[in-house]
C-alpha cells in the first residue's frame, strides 16, 4: 500500500471510531451495528460476509466485543497502526467522559444533589444488570445440563468461590459434556496463572494493573461479568471499593458512550487517582490489542472447533451465574427501601416489555431520584 494511500486510511479509521465512540450508546450490539453500517454499507471496506466472520470470532474469544471489533477493522483497513487507532479511538471518548464523572464525583460525590441522582438510578442499575442475565441466559439455557451448571455456578459465587475459577471450571464441565471424554489432564495446571494474577500485590498500582489485565483476559459472555470481578475482588477482597461506589460505578458506564468496559477509568481513579485510572484502563484493553493480533491465523480454525464451541457454552453459563450473583449482591445496597424496589421493578417491565434503552431507564431513574429527594 502507498504512503499517501496509507496515511489516508490511518485517518479514516482515526475520525471514524472517534465519532462511534462518542455516539455510540446502547450497549454493544446497538455499536456493532453502527460498525456495520458505516464500514460495510458506507464506505464499503470490507464485505459483509467478512464483517460478520470478524463478529463470529470476537464472540469465541474474551474480551469486549465491540472494542475488539474496532480493532479488527481498523486492522482491515489500515494495518497495524489502523488496529491501534481503531481500538484507542473508539475508547477515548467514553475514558475521557468517565474520567470527568469521576473527578466529579470525588469532589463533589456527597452534595445533596448528586446523593439525590444516584438515589434515583441505583435500583434501575441493578434492574440493568439482571436483564443482561436474562438476555444473555436466554440463548444459553435451552438445554437442561447448561441449566444445572448455570445453577451449580450460581451457587458457587453466591459462597464466595473466585469468579476466575467458575468460569474455568464452567468451560471444563462444557467440554465435558459436549465434546472431550474426559478432563484435559492440563487442566488443573492451567489454572494456577489467572489465580496467581489474583494474588494482591503490596503495590496498589501494580495490582490494578494485574487485576484489570486478568479481567480483560477473561472477560467472555457479557461486558457485566466486569461487574462480578469487580465486586468479589475489588470490594469484598481488597476493599478498595464500596458496594455503592461500585453501582456508581455500573451507572457512569451505563451513562457514557462506547464499550461499557470505559467504567474501570472511573474506578481506577477512585482507587488510586490518575495513575489509577491510566492503568485501569490500559489493563482492561491490553488483552484485547493481543488477542485480535493473533486472530488473523486462528480466525477459521476456532470457526470450525468443536472444543472452542462446548468450552463456551460451559463459560457463558457460568458468566450469567456471575451476572445474577453480582446483581443480588448489589440489591443489598440499591434497593433497601420501598421506593427503590418500585423503581427497580419499574425498570425491569420498562426493559424486558416495553423495550426501552438503558440510556433512557438511567436518565429516568435520575428524574425520580431528584423527585423523590426534593431536590
Amino acid at each position: 500500500m502507498e504512503k499517501s494511500k496509507l496515511k489516508s486510511n490511518m485517518l479514516e479509521v482515526f475520525f471514524l471510531f472517534l465519532k462511534l465512540g462518542t455516539i455510540s450508546f446502547g450497549g454493544p450490539a446497538a455499536h456493532i451495528a453502527l460498525m456495520e453500517e458505516e464500514v460495510v454499507h458506507k464506505r464499503k471496506w470490507i464485505s459483509r460476509e467478512y464483517f460478520l466472520d470478524l463478529l463470529s470470532v470476537t464472540n469465541l474469544v474474551p474480551g469486549p466485543n465491540a472494542l475488539e471489533m474496532a480493532i479488527h477493522l481498523g486492522f482491515c483497513h489500515a494495518g497495524w497502526v489502523g488496529m491501534l487507532l481503531g481500538g484507542l479511538a473508539f475508547m477515548f471518548p467514553a475514558v475521557v467522559i468517565s474520567l470527568l464523572l469521576a473527578v466529579v464525583y470525588v469532589q463533589w460525590g456527597s452534595l445533596p444533589a448528586v446523593e439525590a441522582l444516584f438515589f434515583g438510578i441505583n435500583p434501575v442499575i441493578v434492574a440493568v444488570v439482571f436483564f443482561s442475565a436474562y438476555r444473555l441466559g436466554k440463548t444459553s439455557f435451552r438445554k437442561i445440563p447448561m441449566m444445572i451448571l448455570g445453577a451449580a455456578s450460581l451457587i458457587a459465587a453466591l459462597l464466595g468461590v473466585n469468579e476466575v475459577v467458575i468460569l474455568l471450571g464452567a468451560g471444563a464441565v462444557g467440554l465435558l459434556l459436549y465434546w472431550l471424554p474426559h478432563l484435559p489432564e492440563g487442566l488443573a495446571a492451567g489454572l494456577w496463572l489467572p489465580l496467581l494474577l489474583n494474588s494482591d500485590p503490596p503495590v496498589k498500582l501494580t495490582a490494578l494493573w494485574f487485576f484489570f489485565l486478568k479481567v480483560g483476559a477473561l472477560l467472555f459472555g457479557s461486558g457485566m461479568v466486569l461487574y462480578a470481578f469487580i465486586q468479589q475482588d475489588v470490594v469484598a477482597r481488597f476493599g478498595w471499593l464500596t458496594e455503592q461506589q461500585l453501582i456508581d460505578a455500573i451507572a457512569v458506564g451505563q451513562m457514557s458512550p462506547g464499550p461499557v468496559t470505559s467504567s474501570v477509568t472511573f474506578i481506577g481513579y477512585l482507587v488510586a487517582g490518575l495513575p489509577g485510572a491510566l492503568v485501569a484502563t490500559l489493563g482492561i484493553i491490553t488483552p484485547s490489542f493481543l488477542i485480535v493480533s493473533l486472530l488473523s491465523k486462528l480466525l477459521p480454525v476456532l470457526q470450525r472447533s468443536n472444543a472452542v464451541q462446548a468450552f463456551l457454552s460451559g463459560v457463558t453459563a457460568g458468566a450469567v451465574a456471575l451476572i445474577v450473583s453480582v446483581g443480588i449482591a448489589l440489591m443489598r445496597t440499591a434497593v433497601s427501601d420501598a421506593w427503590g424496589l418500585i423503581l427497580f421493578l419499574a425498570a425491569c417491565a420498562m426493559r424486558l416489555f416495553a423495550k426501552v434503552d438503558t440510556i433512557w431507564l438511567v436518565l429516568g431513574g435520575a428524574a425520580a431520584g431528584f423527585l423523590l429527594q426534593g431536590i
